[in-house]
């Protein structure tokens, strides 16, 4: 099965906060997007042409989109439990279970880094032999398809990322419903003292039960990967 190492890291990185060390590095992203040929020629064209956005633009309206993006709403939010759990007591024990995955294949998060982040999650299948990665994103396609409609809503450039992954995991990119996100304040208003957990989350259709990402024991490789931090520098996703 042809590799789509190369392929997972470019769209991490085009996924992260764009500083000036990662456009610096957009080029040879998009050298090493086409250099692998994992995605077909109008997928390629798509994702050159947000990196050409990201070039030309001014660095601070880039690294604004950004934060308003991704950083100031639940349907376009990168932390995938969100989608899954919400706010539920359900969320810590995932990140434990997705920690554990991680540390078997020698991969260790750095300070700060949640494991339920989209980019770390794409680091972790780029370190997996292909039919192990995509069955893995196969496992996360219902939410890869929540966060695509949010961003096809918001007419953002990005949404072409997220129809990359589901390239990848054989799935076709399509537009599914989303509920209408709250208003800023109301969804960072602090539930009452006694009041329970939010139980909202996105499931597949007609199974509203919530889901862990954990690794499957029949896909675990031969080999393990040599310890490494599970978000890489714009230059090693570049150059991987």
């Amino acid at each position: 099965m042809k590799s789509i190492t190369k392929t997972l890291r470019v769209l991490a990185h085009l996924l992260s906060y764009p500083d000036a060390e990662l456009r610096a590095h957009l080029p040879e992203l998009q050298s090493a997007l086409h250099d692998e040929r994992a995605l077909g020629t109008s997928r390629l064209a798509e994702l050159d042409a947000l990196i050409g956005r990201l070039l030309k633009r001014r660095p601070l309206d880039v690294e604004a989109d950004h934060v308003e993006l991704f950083d100031r709403g639940r349907g376009t939010a990168l932390h995938l439990f969100e989608h899954v759990h919400g706010d539920s007591r359900d969320r810590g024990p995932a990140m434990v279970d997705l920690c554990q995955t991680y540390e078997a294949a020698g991969l260790f998060l750095a300070p700060g880094e949640l494991p339920d982040h989209l980019t770390v999650v794409l680091q972790y299948a780029s370190t997996q032999p292909p039919a192990q990665a995509k069955a893995f994103l196969g496992e996360i396609t219902h939410i890869l398809q929540v966060i695509f409609s949010a961003l096809l809503r918001r007419e953002a450039a990005h949404a072409c990322v997220l129809a990359a992954l589901l390239d990848l995991a054989g799935e076709k990119a399509q537009a599914v419903t989303v509920p209408p996100e709250p208003e800023l304040d109301e969804s960072w208003a602090e539930p009452m003292a006694f009041d329970g957990c939010s139980t909202q989350g996105q499931a597949r259709p007609g199974q509203p039960q919530p889901i862990q990402i954990v690794r499957n024991p029949a896909l675990v490789s031969s080999t393990n990967p040599s310890p490494v931090r599970s978000t890489a520098t714009p230059s090693s996703g570049a150059s991987a």
